[in-house]
């Protein structure tokens, strides 16, 4: 039950912290974000029993140890698929078509390794590491609530998308990823993440929680340019900041 309230409440931290004026991206400060503002709501059965799974380095903080799947997918390629979940272009999610491997491996997305690491967490008898099981469920999560984490096979999630933000030249999937974070903490926060972990939290409402909480929705927009103006958009919603992007 414990890790069950885990769950709910890191979905309604990502949920969040997506769709907060300018706090959309998951590098280090992204995900940093997404598990603060979860250990926060925890009750403490579940507080306790995260604290019991996480690493000593963690000192017993949650959030600590959320990019730890980044650096892992870089010494361990296998985990790389279990970031995203791709599309071939209709925008339809299919389990038993987007969610394998290149060799037809089963599970092999992020939507198949949050209902695994979910599973191993539930299970007190599960083989895998339970350590390991918490941090990527963590992780994932995260990862899910990306929009080019559930974007297209044609250009690996937006990687080959070129564009500009401000003045560098940058990929779409990039600019979710950490510039509109970096330029937001920088422009609003004073490059304070503190701040900006309280300012996405006050947006987070009991009533937005048990509507978000549920599910894991997909996301997908079919083409890049709807994927820039997308972008635009989202930059715009904050009238302090304006970000500018465009294709290159």
């Amino acid at each position: 039950m414990a890790m069950l309230l885990l769950l709910h409440f890191v979905l309604a931290a990502a949920a969040a912290a997506a769709r907060a004026p300018a706090a959309q991206a998951w590098g280090v400060e992204g995900h940093y974000m997404v598990c603060k503002i979860a250990e926060s709501y925890l009750s403490r059965e579940a507080s306790a029993a995260v604290k019991g799974l996480l690493p000593e380095s963690a000192g017993g903080e949650l959030a600590k140890t959320c990019s730890w799947p980044d650096t892992e997918r870089r010494q361990n390629p296998w985990s790389t698929p279990l970031h995203f979940a791709d599309t071939p272009g209709d925008c339809n999610f299919c389990y038993a078509r987007d969610c394998q491997g290149t060799k037809g491996e089963k599970d092999m997305c992020v939507v198949g390794a949050i209902n695994n690491y979910t599973a191993a967490l539930k299970d007190s008898s599960s083989p895998y590491n339970r350590t390991e099981s918490l941090m990527f469920l963590a992780h994932f999560v995260g990862d899910v609530h990306q929009p080019m984490h559930c974007g297209r096979t044609a250009d690996l999630g937006g990687n080959t998308v070129l564009v500009h933000w401000y003045t560098s030249k940058t990929n779409l999937h990039k600019v979710w990823d950490d510039k509109v974070i970096g330029t937001a903490m920088n422009r609003l926060y004073r490059d304070d993440l503190t701040t900006m972990i309280s300012a996405i939290t006050r947006n987070l409402t009991v009533s937005y929680y048990f509507w978000t909480a549920p599910s894991v929705r997909l996301h997908c927009w079919p083409s890049p340019k709807r994927r820039v103006q997308s972008g635009v958009t989202t930059a715009k919603y904050s009238g302090e900041l304006r970000a500018r992007i465009r294709t290159s």
